[in-house]
């Protein structure tokens, strides 16, 4: 239910930010889901350059929230 609006989100960042996903059934997807204390799936979350979590969505991900944190993540740089 989440694939097409983050399809979406990550051709709207394109050349901005990487879009990731991780599958927590997976070791990678465990350890992500533990450092950054994801409950539940699906689970969006932006991570600046220094491993940091800026913003997590639970639930399906509203794309103008995390496009704004990204522009001004960006912008700060």
């Amino acid at each position: 239910l989440a694939k097409p609006v983050v399809d979406r989100l990550e051709e709207q960042l394109k050349g901005k930010a990487r879009v990731i996903r991780l599958d927590v059934f997976t070791g990678v997807g465990r350890a992500a889901a533990r450092r950054y204390g994801v409950m539940g799936t699906p689970t969006l979350l932006l991570v600046n350059q220094n491993g940091e979590l800026v913003l997590g969505q639970a639930g399906i991900p509203r794309p103008g929230p995390i496009v704004e944190q990204v522009d001004a993540l960006l912008a700060s740089q």
